[in-house]
């Protein structure tokens, strides 16, 4: 008898369970919040000294170059990007000032641990998430790389100048734009530049694939060219419920 019990009590539970996951969301519970569905990775160069080194989160996006310096480079990258985190300025305040600050404590930490990259320009893109009733994207860069914004039907914007020059010496570049449902937001460091051309990014950057299906085409074309140094490509999509 108890076994039938148990066994009863056993189906109630699976019914109940599938159920729950197929019905309504019940009224009053939270639904997604605003974020950053992101896709990014790094085509190693045929030089065979990976130096780049990237972190996605849900409201931070970093990307950091270490010059092609082989393992200092990547240590100094590494190290960049392990101060951002620790800082968390996503937490933090609201200003791009305060996400400049954190882009040059990041460095100098790094190029304490490797000072001979001190004479290279490396380079460092911070993004965050400011989320509320106005959604916007607070950024800092310095180096080779790029940062763009595609409005959702919009063209792409570049946000950063490029070359803006040694990320343990000069003053970070740093800024902020709004952000709406479907706007895109993509990282680059200078290798996806110099092997891919302006041209043809701008054309990945808008033609409408999912941040995942942009990665895989860059891929794609990356293994046909096979460029010297490493290049990274990061594309996130504001999604904002």
């Amino acid at each position: 008898m108890t076994l039938i019990s148990i066994s009863i009590l056993i189906s109630c539970l699976s019914v109940m369970a599938v159920r729950g996951r197929r019905g309504p969301w019940p009224p009053g519970l939270p639904v997604a919040r605003p974020r950053l569905s992101a896709a990014g990775g790094t085509f190693e160069g045929s030089h065979g000294r990976p130096s780049d080194e990237y972190v996605i989160q849900e409201r931070l996006i970093a990307v950091a170059d270490g010059g092609g310096r082989g393992r200092p480079g990547h240590t100094a990258a590494a190290l960049a990007l392990g101060a951002v985190v620790a800082a968390r300025p996503q937490m933090a305040g609201t200003r791009a000032e305060e996400l400049g600050s954190c882009a040059r404590t990041a460095w100098r930490a790094a190029l304490r641990a490797e000072p001979a990259l001190a004479e290279e320009a490396t380079g460092l893109d911070l993004i965050v998430l400011d989320v509320g009733e106005h959604p916007r994207l607070r950024y800092a860069h310095v180096g080779g790389g790029a940062i763009w914004h595609c409005a959702k039907g919009g063209r792409p914007r570049r946000l950063t100048a490029a070359g803006t020059g040694q990320s343990g010496t000069a003053a970070p570049e740093i800024g902020s734009v709004p952000l709406r449902q479907g706007d895109r937001v993509v990282v680059v460091t200078d290798g996806v530049v110099r092997a891919l051309g302006l041209e043809r990014l701008l054309e990945l950057f808008a033609d409408g694939r999912s941040p995942t299906a942009c990665l895989d085409q860059l891929y794609d074309e990356l293994s046909v060219l096979e460029p010297d140094e490493d290049a990274t490509m990061l594309v996130a999509d504001f999604v904002s419920a």
